[in-house]
């Protein structure tokens, strides 16, 4: 596995000048898993939303797909930040979900400052997908990417999806990542292998 260092500002005059605010993302495709507001909240703590304070309602959402298919992401940054995301996916339990991405920091009067954060590349399962969506400018319209769900059998894993967040303070509930997290059934297709990266499916 190659672990490279993905530097997000682009220039060190782009992280002086750029405002600090706190950056949220609103999951539009596939269902989230709790309810979310316009701009996504709540959404800070690992691994799958909610804060201490507010841990989220339950929508009972649950998107069912083939295995091998291809699933559509769709999200919108409602609040910029700098940053990339990324997108894992868990079996049996969202103790296998990955930890956030390690922040690069530098200190601050008010506390750590990130700066970058490391990528591993190419991605291995739990993840999917990796640095997605690098930016340094406010997007004018919403991320989209489809992923192959891999060929497995789960009854109600969890997918999540994860923004990481340069030139920002320390979250009190998530550090320097925002979570979201989609419940999926999958079913494995009969006529393809076996995705034998991920552990099989435990039985009630």
């Amino acid at each position: 596995m190659r672990i490279i260092q993905q530097l997000l500002l682009g220039s060190a005059a782009l992280a002086v000048m750029a405002p600090y605010s706190n950056a949220h993302f609103r999951l539009l495709e596939p269902a989230q898993w709790i309810e979310q507001s316009t701009n996504g909240d709540p959404q800070k703590a690992a691994p799958c939303g909610g804060t201490s304070a507010d841990p989220g309602k339950p929508t009972n959402a649950v998107t069912r797909i083939q295995g091998g298919d291809k699933l559509h992401i769709k999200l919108m940054e409602t609040v910029y930040h700098p940053g990339f995301y990324r997108i894992a996916l868990a079996v049996n339990s969202r103790s296998e979900l990955p930890k956030d991405p390690v922040a690069k920091t530098e200190p601050r009067p008010a506390g750590p400052w990130s700066m970058s954060a490391s990528v591993e590349y190419p991605p291995m399962p739990p993840i999917i997908a990796n640095g997605l969506w690098p930016h340094v400018t406010k997007p004018e319209k919403e991320f989209e990417t489809d992923i192959e769900v891999p060929n497995i059998n789960c009854a109600k894993c969890t997918l999540q999806i994860i923004q990481f967040m340069a030139n920002h303070a320390l979250n009190k509930d998530g550090d320097y990542t925002y979570h979201h997290c989609v419940d999926l059934n999958i079913r494995a297709n009969p006529y393809k292998p076996l995705d034998t990266r991920y552990p099989a499916e435990k039985q009630p």
